[in-house]
């Protein structure tokens, strides 16, 4: 098959998920056409052909391009006259109309099986796209496309959820989620993220010694609660712990974070690495003893399921797609967000875990993570996705 990815730029190597998905289609016989936004120093990935979204200025230059591209994209005058017809039915206007085909005239000159949206919010106002081009349509919805998006725009998705979509989502909350707004069940499939397993083995795995090495990898944005975890971290060093906690990642946050840490009076206790490679991050999980992620929301977390896969304890939040990468209690703890005292106490209790308690948890988390999360799982479920339906 055919089969057309919108994403926002060429996945980088660290982009796991879609660069898993990219090459299992392609070992499976597929060809995989990108459409994105912006090569963003790359121009190409894996022998996979690129296609990128024309850009036009307000100035008479660009005026003069997107008619130039309109007169290109006539050359595809049936899936042409079919956006138009989709679009008028849809009560668009004209105008609006033709300024839309000039955008995505990349994508209606496209002869495809599939055309899958790779985030919820790429699929907007491109919703008879698909339909225009005879192909069928999938849309994956990743976390905050589907919990926070929606809350800041009501109503955004109306005119997606009224067309025949396969839809992708990370977990059975996601799911029941759409489901509530109508979508029938065989319509929606969950494939939650997945690691190369080999890469992350949990034979380094070391008890809690006293000196508590604590880590968390995310982007330094509100969404990921660690105001609420510095907090915590503070309440446990006024009853005497000691503790480094490193934070792998950069994001508009950081001076926020680094004031709250000083504020708190554990400035000295927290290390901020920002970005750096997937091999450093590697290392710096094989030094913690502890993994926190008390996001406020989650889709699911790929750095949780590393975590475990290495025999780190974790202790997440009860955020959406975490409650499903955690078993409370079998391999790993999960407490409500938004509550440092909550959170302080449980790591309290999962420090005095005996050596041999945090050996099962965290021999139970590697066990999981290798049987259910393994990237050859994944693309497994990604080849019956397109098959199937």
């Amino acid at each position: 098959m055919r089969i057309g990815l919108v994403l926002p730029a060429i996945p980088a190597y660290s982009e796991t998920f879609f660069v898993n998905k990219i090459k299992g289609l392609q070992a499976h016989g597929h060809e995989v056409i990108l459409f994105v936004h912006a090569k963003t120093g790359q121009s190409s990935f894996e022998g996979a052909k690129i296609k990128t979204s024309p850009k036009y200025g307000k100035s008479i230059s660009g005026t003069v391009k997107a008619l130039g591209q309109l007169l290109l994209v006539l050359g595809h005058v049936p899936a042409v006259l079919r956006f138009y017809r989709l679009e008028r039915k849809g009560g668009i206007a004209a105008l609006t109309i033709l300024k839309r085909i000039a955008a995505n005239s990349h994508l209606l000159s496209a002869q495809l099986d599939w055309l899958h949206f790779g985030f919820g919010t790429m699929a907007l106002e491109k919703e008879n796209i698909p339909g225009a081009i005879r192909a069928k349509m999938a849309v994956s919805f990743r976390g905050f496309d589907y919990y926070v998006y929606p809350v800041k725009n009501p109503g955004c998705y109306a005119r997606l959820f009224s067309k025949t979509v396969t839809y992708h989502v990370l977990s059975e909350g996601m799911k029941k989620g759409l489901i509530a707004q109508g979508i029938p069940t065989a319509n929606i499939v969950k494939i939650t993220p997945a690691i190369d397993v080999s890469k992350f083995s949990a034979n380094k795995a070391q008890p809690i010694q006293k000196q508590i090495t604590i880590t968390t990898v995310a982007r330094l944005h509100w969404i990921k609660g660690l105001e609420y975890t510095l907090e915590a971290l503070a309440l446990l060093k006024q009853k005497g712990f000691s503790f480094r906690y490193t934070i792998v990642g950069d994001g508009p946050e950081k001076e926020r974070l680094l004031f709250a840490a000083h504020q708190l009076g554990i400035g000295e206790n927290v290390i901020f690495t920002g970005k750096i490679t997937p091999d450093e991050v590697r290392r710096k999980l094989e030094e913690s003893s502890l993994y926190l992620q008390y996001s406020i929301q989650e889709g699911f977390c790929n750095a949780v399921l590393e975590a475990q896969a290495m025999g780190k304890l974790c202790i997440v939040s009860d955020a959406e797609g975490l409650v499903e990468n955690i078993v409370d209690g079998s391999t790993g703890y999960v407490v409500a967000k938004r509550n440092p005292v909550s959170l302080a106490n449980k790591i309290a209790k999962v420090l005095s875990l005996t050596a041999e308690a945090q050996k099962e948890i965290a021999g139970n988390a590697a066990d999981r993570i290798r049987k259910e999360f393994s990237i050859q799982v994944q693309l497994k479920q990604f080849a019956r996705f397109y098959e199937g339906h």
